[in-house]
């Protein structure tokens, strides 16, 4: 086998792309360099070998001359050494490079082989990396969520700075797993959550209250997710976000609607009031009659036939007041939310009465309409009366202010596929075209001179019961206003079936 001559090897050097200086062994000085060390420093090869570190070299006391021939040295006692070095150009521009200090003893003398490439680019991109990875720090140091990798016990193996402080840690705790900070009531549930987690998607995000180590009670959203880390298809990543703030708005935000619900009520018992006054007025005048006719027959020796009869008729008007007033106490004791199940049948039956009391005054006519099949739903039943009063008042307060003749309000619960039905119809003169839609939005009012407040109010409350309330023209012209909420059958919606 014939072995390549020095002028072969000469050339499969300068082929190589990766720059090559070659180094005595003893002085340090350059004895050859290939075509790419050549064309990266900018000097030719005659140019090169006269010159020292401080003529090719940055001048920073790092790359100080006795650094390089150190790591030299080193290359014959200790084998290759890589290091950092600077070259600086013949036109002063600075290469950062990698290089690679390779002792080889030649026939005729030892020398080094420096082996070296720019790694210019390589750094600048290391330090754009570390200050995204600094920024990144400093933007997630404030963040109310964190990230946790669990193991297959469930333990924790990593969580992110932000998430320890969510959990109120200061380091990653040695013992103890995810369910440990939640309050009992949920620490099941979660351990469901992360048992039916997969790595096909994330799962549904949970809401948790937990318990954070230095007593803190918070609210956490949590998602989940399996994923494979070295080769463990089983580990566990868990994103949870800090929501307490949430919460208490949300909280906040329903304290407001039952105060709103607990005024309308109320207001709906004080206007009932105004009518029932009227409405008690005439057997309380009657029995005050009857009674006051009684004392004169007594006075006058009459005979005791017609005594009795004052006396009871006195009697029945005033069976006829109480049982106005237990109507209105029956209403009035179910004010306090509960949430059951009830025939919205029922509701229309228990309210009907004071819409015609209402109507009456009013000069208006009412027809209830019965579904002749059960309408089973699930609702604070006072609430869902209070809708259909609103409803109800508004629309004979409209035909009053319209003066229409002959006013007339029917109101039907029917089924309509699977929710139950409440409709409201006049023979008014309805509202303008297109504003059928924002009629329950607030500040919206079909009366002259309403503030809408009612109608936002019904509106509130049927989205609460997850129904849906709208308006539309009615076929007389009037005005059409509906709720309808979902039907219960054995327990489910209609929409389960």
């Amino acid at each position: 086998m014939n072995f390549p001559a020095e002028e072969d090897f000469h050339r499969l050097l300068d082929a190589l792309t990766l720059c090559v200086l070659v180094h005595d062994a003893k002085s340090k000085a350059i004895v050859w360099a290939n075509r790419a060390a050549c064309s990266a420093l900018g000097f030719s090869l005659e140019e090169l070998l006269p010159l020292k570190a401080a003529d090719m070299t940055r001048p920073d006391t790092k790359y100080r001359r006795e650094i390089a021939v150190a790591a030299m040295d080193r290359a014959e006692t200790e084998g290759p050494q890589v290091y950092e070095w600077c070259y600086r150009s013949r036109t002063n521009v600075d290469m950062l490079s990698e290089a690679i200090a390779t002792f080889v003893q030649l026939q005729e003398r030892a020398i080094v082989m420096v082996q070296f490439r720019d790694i210019s680019a390589e750094e600048s991109m290391r330090q754009r990396l570390r200050g995204y990875e600094t920024r990144l720090r400093e933007l997630m140091h404030d963040l109310s969520e964190g990230v946790a990798l669990l193991t297959r016990q469930g333990t924790f193996e990593y969580i992110s700075e932000s998430g320890l402080r969510v959990l109120g840690l200061e380091a990653l705790p040695s013992h103890g797993s995810m369910q440990d900070y939640c309050a009992l009531a949920d620490r099941e549930r979660l351990g469901l959550q992360l048992d039916r987690a997969n790595s096909e998607r994330t799962s549904e995000p949970q809401r948790y209250q937990i318990v954070r180590r230095d007593g803190e009670e918070r609210w956490l959203r949590v998602t989940c997710r399996r994923v494979n880390i070295d080769g463990d298809p089983d580990s566990l990543v868990v994103h949870f976000r800090d929501i307490s703030s949430e919460v208490e708005v949300e909280e906040l935000r329903r304290a407001e609607a039952r105060m709103l619900e607990h005024a309308g009520r109320y207001n709906a018992m004080g206007e009932m009031a105004t009518a029932i006054a009227h409405e008690l007025s005439q057997p309380l005048a009657a029995v005050r009659n009857f009674i006051e006719g009684a004392i004169q027959r007594l006075n006058q020796s009459e005979g005791m036939d017609s005594v009795l009869w004052g006396l009871r008729s006195a009697d029945r008007q005033a069976e006829h007041a109480a049982l106005i007033l237990k109507s209105v106490r029956e209403y009035i004791v179910k004010r306090e939310q509960a949430t059951t199940h009830v025939d919205l049948r029922d509701i229309l039956a228990d309210v009907s009465y004071f819409i015609e009391l209402r109507a009456a005054e009013a000069g208006v006519t009412v027809h209830i309409r019965q579904s002749s099949e059960p309408l089973p739903v699930v609702c604070e039943r006072v609430l869902i009366g209070q809708v259909i009063l609103n409803l109800a008042f508004n629309a004979a307060e409209a035909l009053v202010a319209d003066s229409v003749v002959g006013g007339c309000v029917t109101i039907e619960a029917v089924r309509q596929n699977e929710s139950a039905e409440l409709r409201v119809i006049d023979n008014g003169r309805g509202v303008e075209a297109g504003r059928h839609e924002r009629l329950f939005d607030g500040f919206s009012s079909s009366k002259a001179g309403g503030n809408g407040i009612g109608l936002s109010l019904c509106k509130n409350i049927i989205s609460r019961h997850k129904g849906r309330i709208w308006a539309q023209e009615a076929r007389s012209g009037g005005l059409d206003c509906r709720f309808s909420l979902p039907l219960q059958l054995g327990g489910i919606t209609a929409a389960d079936l």
